[in-house]
Parts: C-alpha cells; sequence; structure tokens
C-alpha cells in the first residue's frame, strides 16, 4: 500500500510518520525550503520537532511525483485549501482513496469537508470513487511520542472504511470504524468554536464548573447542528464528538483554546492567530456556523457568543455574562 499525506503541518506529518512506520509513504508540502529543512533533518522541526522521520517516508514539494501511482491520499491541509486540493487531485490520481485529517467550515460556503468532497470528487454510489475522513481526540506531539491514541475512521463504503482503518491501525494508534461521515465532520469542526469559549472562560478565570458547563453544552449545540445535516446522533457520544471535543476544550496543545485564552487577556485577534503559528480553524468556523443557520430555529448561544467576541470585538467577559443570563428553558 503506498500513501501520499499532503500537507506537512504538525498533524500531517504526525500522521506520515505513523503511517511511514509500515507503508511506502510520501509527505508532500508546497514550500520548497520547508521541504529542503525536512529533508535535511529528517525531520520537521518548524511544526514538530525533531522527531525523526522512518525509513519509508520521503518528503516532497513535487505535487505530481507525489501522487503518483499512489493507493490512499491523505489530505492534512487547511480546510481554507481543502476544495483546491481536491481539483488539483483530480487532475492527477482520479481512482486512490481520500481520507482528509482537516477539520472545520470553508469561508464562504459554509460547507464542511464531506460537501466540498461530494462536489468535488462526486457522489461516491455513482463515479465508485471513495472517500473519508479520520478524526479525534488526537495531538500530533502525542502520536508521534507512541502514547496511546484512539481515532474514528468514516468512509463511503464498508469495505473502503476497512481498508483505510487497517493501515492506520497500528503501534500505538487505535482505529474505530464508522460510516457517519457526516456526523464526523461535524464534530471535528465544531468542537473547536467550543474550545475557543473553553479558552476564554479559563482565561477569564471563571473556573471548572464554567469549562464543564460550557463543554456539555455545547455538545448540546454540536448534536442540534448535526442533526439538522443528518448525522447520527450516537456519533457525537463517540470519538468523534464528545472524545475529540473534551481534549480541544482542556488540552494544553489546543490552538483554539489558546485563542481563547488570549482572547480573554485582551490580546487582539491578528496578534494571536500571528504568534500562534498554526491554522486554528475554530475562528472561522464560527462565522461560517452562524452563516450555516441563519434563517433557521436552531439554537447555537455559545457559537453566537464567540463569533461576537472574534467577529464583532465583544468584550469576552461580557459574552460569558451573556450566556450566564439567557433565560431559563429545558436542558434536553
Amino acid at each position: 500500500m503506498k500513501i501520499c499525506v499532503l500537507g506537512a503541518g504538525a498533524w500531517g506529518t504526525a500522521l506520515a510518520i505513523h503511517l511511514g512506520k509500515l507503508h511506502p509513504t510520501k509527505l508532500w508540502a508546497r514550500n520548497s525550503g520547508h521541504v529542503s529543512g525536512m529533508n535535511k533533518a529528517q525531520s520537521n522541526p518548524l511544526y514538530l520537532g525533531d522527531f525523526k522521520f522512518p525509513p519509508l517516508l520521503e518528503v516532497s514539494n513535487d505535487f505530481s511525483a507525489a501522487l503518483s501511482d499512489i493507493d490512499l491520499i491523505v489530505c492534512a491541509v487547511p480546510t481554507s485549501g481543502f476544495r483546491q486540493i481536491l481539483k488539483s487531485i483530480n487532475e492527477i490520481n482520479q481512482s486512490a482513496l481520500v481520507i482528509w485529517a482537516n477539520k472545520g467550515l470553508e469561508q464562504g460556503s459554509a460547507k464542511l469537508p464531506h460537501e466540498i468532497a461530494f462536489e468535488e470528487l462526486g457522489d461516491s454510489k455513482r463515479t465508485n470513487r471513495h472517500w473519508g475522513v479520520i478524526t479525534g481526540p488526537s495531538f500530533a506531539a502525542e502520536l508521534v511520542r507512541s502514547l496511546p491514541t484512539a481515532l474514528t475512521l468514516a468512509s463511503t463504503s464498508k469495505k473502503t472504511t476497512m481498508l483505510a482503518a487497517n493501515i492506520f491501525h497500528h503501534d500505538n494508534l487505535r482505529v474505530y470504524t464508522s460510516h457517519d461521515v457526516v456526523g464526523a465532520s461535524v464534530g471535528g469542526a465544531l468542537k473547536n468554536v467550543i474550545a475557543i469559549a473553553s479558552g476564554i472562560s479559563d482565561g477569564m478565570g471563571f473556573g471548572n464548573n464554567a469549562r464543564a458547563a460550557l463543554i456539555t453544552r455545547g455538545l448540546a449545540e454540536i448534536s442540534r447542528f448535526g442533526s439538522y445535516l443528518g448525522a447520527n446522533q450516537d456519533t457525537f457520544s463517540g470519538l468523534a464528538g464528545s472524545g475529540d471535543l473534551v481534549l480541544t476544550c482542556t488540552g494544553e496543545y489546543s490552538r483554539n483554546r489558546e485563542v481563547g485564552l488570549q482572547l480573554a487577556k485582551g490580546q487582539p485577534l491578528k496578534t494571536i492567530l500571528k504568534n500562534l503559528g498554526h491554522v486554528a480553524e475554530g475562528v472561522f468556523t464560527a462565522t461560517e456556523v452562524i452563516r450555516r443557520i441563519d434563517n433557521t430555529e436552531i439554537e447555537m448561544p455559545i457559537t453566537s457568543e464567540v463569533n461576537n467576541v472574534i467577529q464583532f470585538g465583544k468584550s469576552p467577559k461580557d459574552a460569558v455574562l451573556d450566556l450566564l443570563d439567557r433565560s431559563i428553558k429545558p436542558e434536553i
């Protein structure tokens, strides 16, 4: 099985290192200087420190060469570049299974990765070109340190789900299978928004009670949005839902939580994102979710307040206090 991982950020590199332990794997990055540095160091010091590449892992900035004679393509580019990557894949390799690892909504269209894949790769029921997502509670630095990790892999067919799952499932990584591509995409995207809210709360010193409430009510919002799109509600009680949400809202490596922490300190968003050095998908996702639920009856108050802070400069403290001041409602 020959694999290509597109995107040499922290998570793409971690997946490439993991896959390259057993399979011939190519890691593609757009920037030639970045690739040159990785080839020289045999690691990715820019995004993942000095974790060494396995012998079966090659690094390239030649997109066509990276995709030639490949059986599995793993997309780990930011969601903002996902559509163009799929278009480029179609020009070179129209047969390989595509699994993505990015989490978010596309800016402007408010579409989730599975909707973009449907538009660019086609309806798998008609084309027999299958695609899916790998998601769940995971930090790159822990995967490459061989710490126990469990993820969910969902795709458009049972056969390809098992095929891809078996490729990822080894060493410290356990893979669970699912056929709910919609739910897996929703859980992975929206948890980043709730993580920003959690970071704001922690940064304001509001304590453990507030964080637990935000996580719990945040999961309710994710489930509500997922139900609207036809997701299986059971997905949100698993790794792709509550598992990923809890980790992102509490973990020290969480980029989106860090955005919230810095917002609570009064830092401007542009400064935060510049200093972060990585993509924080929740910043753009919040705005797109609000766009998506406009003119519907879906209530997402936490997401709405995060968007108010990010998009309209609302005070983080006022956002939290306004959430507390909402009228009494049934919990379910």
